[in-house]
């Protein structure tokens, strides 16, 4: 049972791990292990400072990978999932393990959508998003920019020519898309009689 101070029955015995591994079951001699005169066995010691705590509430289902009979005693509430990017959300975790790349790319997929139902949903409230301060495109110019990549081995400079890119770009895109709009409702207003 998964979250408990209990060890689980071992699928193998030693002497078979011992056959199939090469290598396997070096330290088990008391011996060989660096830690031997400090260290002092009790079996029935499991290492867990507790015992399986009480459940904190679900307000609502909460994802729960499937290679897990239930969720951890304490999980996060602070970003419940909602809209597109909470169905993709519980799409990755209902149909594919953590071990599966499937997984992975749909989460990072999700906080994408996440990120641009956000945007979007900054253009609805009084505050829209900046890309121009938020992004950190005005420091480049008033905080020496251009000098702190020269004559250095910074990492980020081998992505540095793609992420105004993939920054900007998305903006770009959005803006003419809202300008081509507004051209045609202005059209469509000017061809009504």
């Amino acid at each position: 049972m998964p979250y408990t101070a209990h060890k689980p029955p071992p699928v193998h015995s030693n002497e078979e791990l011992r056959a199939a591994v090469p290598g396997w079951g070096a330290d088990l001699d008391p011996k060989d292990r660096p830690s031997v005169p400090k260290e002092q066995f009790d079996p029935n010691f499991s290492g867990a400072h507790w015992e399986f705590p009480e459940h904190q509430p679900e307000k609502w289902p909460r994802e729960r990978s499937i290679e897990h009979k239930v969720l951890t005693p304490v999980f996060g509430t602070i970003t419940p999932p909602r809209g597109l990017s909470g169905a993709i959300r519980r799409y990755s975790y209902k149909k594919y393990s953590e071990g599966r790349t499937a997984h992975w790319l749909l989460l990072i997929a999700a906080d994408r959508v996440d990120a641009w139902e956000h945007h979007l949903g900054s253009f609805l409230s009084l505050r829209p998003d900046n890309p121009i301060t938020e992004t950190g495109v005005r420091s480049e110019f008033t905080r020496h920019g251009l000098t702190s990549r020269t004559g250095t081995k910074r990492v980020d400079l081998k992505h540095q020519w793609i992420d105004p890119i993939m920054i900007g770009a998305p903006w770009v895109v959005m803006g003419g898309l809202a300008i081509a709009a507004a051209r045609r409702l202005a059209r469509l207003r000017q061809a009504q009689p």
